[in-house]
């Protein structure tokens, strides 16, 4: 006979859950509430709605879909989020096929290493990565008077900066994917007569693929967002995060910062679906 659960246990844990979402959800439904609100200032009271904040193209109220300078990082952030993603997907397919097909001395420890990244600050890894980065440009140039501008704060090491925390995301996706792969589907392939090269086309990597396009999206999703790591690196060329960090700081917050807010908050959850229904199995298990 199953045991009766207290009502007030009970009660308590969905108040509980209650205010999780509500202590999630409030913030956000705040700032998009307010990118509709036809006021120079993103309080109350309700001044009425407008779409002002996304699509004028005069000031006081210029929409973000006119400022150049936001659509400007909005630009870099889509590059930089674009190359990261491949990159990673890249590298974590890799991965994910060394650690689960691969046989070497110390694999845990590699593994281990790999995951280590997951663990650091962002703000660690970005002033690491600049430090290491600047010494490395400073001391070739001493030495052969050549001037390494990629090494320098800008898109690249930003890339850099990025990868080497989100490729760990992506080779965990993959990885999981890849240890539910029947080998004995290769080994079929195999004995058919096809190549090692047609296998892995034509058998394992379109098995791999809703792993590795979720990974991809999820990529995205982080380097697109990322603020930690990218503010110590980036250079002329910023991405919308830190327009975004500098608007709020010399201007103060505006109603085209919660337009931006709410224009993501709908493209990431979009995105998000888009990789929960690229992971479902079509068999639906």
């Amino acid at each position: 006979m199953a045991q009766r659960k207290n009502p007030a246990i009970l009660f308590g844990y969905r108040l509980y859950v209650l205010a999780f979402f509500i202590f999630l959800a409030a913030p956000l439904l705040a700032a998009g509430l307010f990118a509709f609100n036809d006021s120079l200032f993103p309080t109350l009271p309700w001044r009425g709605f407008t779409l002002n904040w996304f699509f004028n193209d005069t000031e006081p109220q210029l929409g973000m879909f006119h400022d150049r300078r936001l659509l400007r990082g909005l630009y870099y952030s889509s590059i930089i989020a674009i190359m990261v993603s491949v990159l990673s997907v890249f590298v974590g397919t890799c991965n994910a096929f060394l650690f689960v097909r691969g046989n070497f001395p110390a694999k845990n420890f590699f593994y281990i290493l790999m995951v280590i990244p997951l663990v650091i600050p962002g703000v660690i890894l970005g002033i690491s990565i600049l430090v290491l980065a600047s010494s490395m440009a400073n001391s070739v140039e001493n030495a052969f008077d050549i001037d390494l501008g990629m090494l320098r704060p800008g898109i690249f090491l930003v890339v850099l900066g990025q990868f080497s925390f989100i490729t760990t995301i992506t080779s965990l996706v993959i990885t999981a994917r890849l240890k539910k792969f029947d080998e004995t589907m290769e080994e079929a392939a195999f004995n058919l007569g096809a190549s090692r090269i047609r296998v892995l086309r034509t058998v394992t990597l379109p098995f791999l693929f809703p792993a590795m396009f979720a990974a991809g999206i999820v990529s995205f999703l982080v380097s697109f967002e990322n603020f930690n790591t990218t503010l110590f690196l980036v250079g002329s060329e910023a991405p919308l995060t830190i327009t975004m960090y500098d608007r709020m700081v010399k201007v103060g917050s505006t109603p085209v910062l919660n337009a931006v807010s709410f224009f993501l908050m709908v493209g990431s959850a979009l995105l998000a679906l888009l990789s929960i229904v690229a992971q479902r199995d079509k068999s639906g298990t």
